[in-house]
């Protein structure tokens, strides 16, 4: 994009904290490669701005918005419809403006997927493990349920992977195993498991020494899939990889949603690399 007109559509984010977002470097990249008169903007919106923000979206005719922490489940009530995914997950990370509506979307999930798939793993049939039972988590169970995967979560807090588990058997008729996040029930769940999704935050900055899984228990036959993108080779993933397990980043995940909202937004077809090239280089400058 050249210059900003009176035709210009922004698009942005919303959040609070909002400073080390990556999102405007992809987008604005991806718009110019295509040539689009789209503009990608970050808004730091605190919780109590939230009704007023999104009221400002229907009055200043914005195309579009990404949602983050800690807005993705208070947003839900003030928009006009949501898409069936992310109205069971309880969760939108995208906003689209559709003839004076605003409808709610999660692009979370399926980038997830579509990081995993891109990687040529198919998750039906598939016996995943998942560490952690948050938001993430949530989107991720529910999208690979819905895939045709067995899962199995383990989480801190074992009601919380209980409440998930009942969940996608409610919603998919799929049963999921919960199990308490510890040594003790990693050397039960991982045997036999083809994919292990890291959904914490245990090895993210500044943590980067920790890490959620024990190295003995990590083998060659594993998919270990770590949502963290900050750094982008966690402990967890740089001790997968010398056990010979196939490894992806969270960096893949991120592109891959922040794509599927570029869609959403533009009917064109998202440059992912494109995206992906800025976004590691967003990574490199914050450093």
């Amino acid at each position: 994009m050249s210059s900003i007109t009176g035709k210009t559509k922004i698009c942005g984010i919303i959040g609070d904290p909002i400073e080390h977002t990556m999102s405007p470097a992809m987008h604005n990249a991806a718009f110019e490669a295509l040539g689009l008169d789209y503009i990608y903007l970050p808004f730091r919106v605190r919780r109590e701005e939230l009704k007023g923000a999104i009221n400002g979206i229907r009055a200043l005719n914005i195309a579009g918005l990404n949602v983050t922490i800690p807005h993705k489940s208070d947003v839900i009530p003030l928009l006009d419809k949501l898409d069936p995914l992310a109205e069971g997950m309880g969760a939108v990370n995208t906003i689209v403006s559709e003839d004076g509506k605003l409808i709610g979307y999660n692009t979370d999930a399926p980038g997830f997927l579509q990081a995993l798939r891109a990687k040529g793993i198919e998750p039906e049939g598939k016996k995943v493990v998942i560490l952690g039972a948050g938001g993430a988590a949530k989107g991720i169970s529910f999208i690979l349920a819905e895939a045709g995967a067995s899962l199995v979560i383990l989480n801190r807090t074992l009601s919380r992977a209980v409440a998930l588990a009942a969940q996608i058997a409610k919603s998919y008729g799929r049963s999921a195993k919960a199990m308490i996040l510890n040594e003790e029930n990693l050397k039960q769940a991982l045997p036999g498991a083809d994919v292990l999704v890291n959904t914490t935050s245990v090895g993210m900055v500044p943590d980067m020494n920790e890490t959620p899984v024990p190295a003995g228990l990590l083998q060659p036959d594993l998919t270990v899939f770590d949502i963290v993108y900050n750094p982008r080779e966690t402990r967890l993933l740089r001790e997968a990889k010398a056990a010979s397990a196939r490894t992806i980043d969270g960096l893949d995940m991120l592109v891959w949603q922040g794509a599927r909202a570029f869609e959403k937004w533009t009917g064109r077809e998202a440059p992912f690399e494109v995206m992906k090239q800025a976004a590691v280089k967003e990574l490199a400058d914050e450093r």
